[in-house]
């Protein structure tokens, strides 16, 4: 069995990056959920990198508004990453944020012998700048077209035709569809799965070697049921 650089068992990067909207759609309770969700899935996302010491888990987040910028700017080792609270207000410039991304997945600063990244957005609506030249340069970027891109909806105009378009776009797969979080409860499920069982397969040797239906880059988990939401606990 041929060498590989580094050793067979040598430590893969795992970029992981949270896309958060931060527009003044997002006020009150949608906002405090969302940093709530994130922060509570911490703890989850250390155990699963424990359990592959193998990959590291680095992970850092965008937000948008209007413009978007680095919420937390540096790849950090799950270990280490502590979130901090967004704040909302302005516009949804979802388009200039997955730039960013784009930008970070360029080769370098990305090695060449890394895992899939998890790329997972997070918006209550469509966007209000150029989306479709954002998703040009991130699929541009052969780890952007690698990546496992998901996308959490969250409430009720996320529902519409043009905002579910535009995630359906940036997820890249018939087979994978936005998950639709419609309250604080969903939201919590939602992005716990993204960060632990999605990056546990993300993080698998066999996303190395396996093809999910459809090309998906990597074989995931089912995500989990919504659950019942009631009338009065409905964004």
């Amino acid at each position: 069995m041929p060498k590989l650089p580094g050793g067979p068992l040598a430590t893969r990067p795992l970029h992981f990056i949270f896309i958060a909207d931060c527009s003044g759609s997002m006020r009150g309770d949608k906002i405090q959920s969302l940093n709530h969700a994130i922060r509570e899935s911490i703890p989850h996302m250390r155990e699963v990198a424990r359990g592959n010491p193998n990959a590291e888990v680095l992970v850092r987040s965008v937000k948008f508004s209007t413009g978007a910028q680095w919420h937390h700017s540096q790849p950090t080792n799950v270990e280490k990453f502590e979130w901090t609270d967004l704040s909302v207000e302005g516009q949804t410039d979802m388009g200039r944020a997955l730039t960013l991304v784009a930008d970070a997945l360029k080769s370098p600063p990305m090695p060449d012998r890394a895992l899939p990244p998890v790329l997972v957005l997070v918006t209550d609506g469509g966007p209000t700048d150029d989306f479709e030249s954002g998703l040009r340069d991130l699929m541009a970027q052969p780890w952007g077209m690698k990546a496992v891109r998901l996308a959490i909806a969250i409430g009720e105009d996320a529902q519409k035709d043009r905002p579910r378009e535009v995630l359906q776009k940036f997820i890249g797969h018939a087979e994978l569809e936005p998950l639709q979080a419609n309250n604080a409860d969903q939201l919590v499920k939602y992005i716990r799965w993204a960060s632990t069982a999605v990056l546990k397969a993300a993080s698998s040797p066999a996303s190395q070697t396996q093809a999910a239906p459809g090309g998906v880059n990597v074989p995931l988990p089912p995500p989990p049921q919504a659950g019942p939401a009631s009338a009065n606990d409905v964004w």
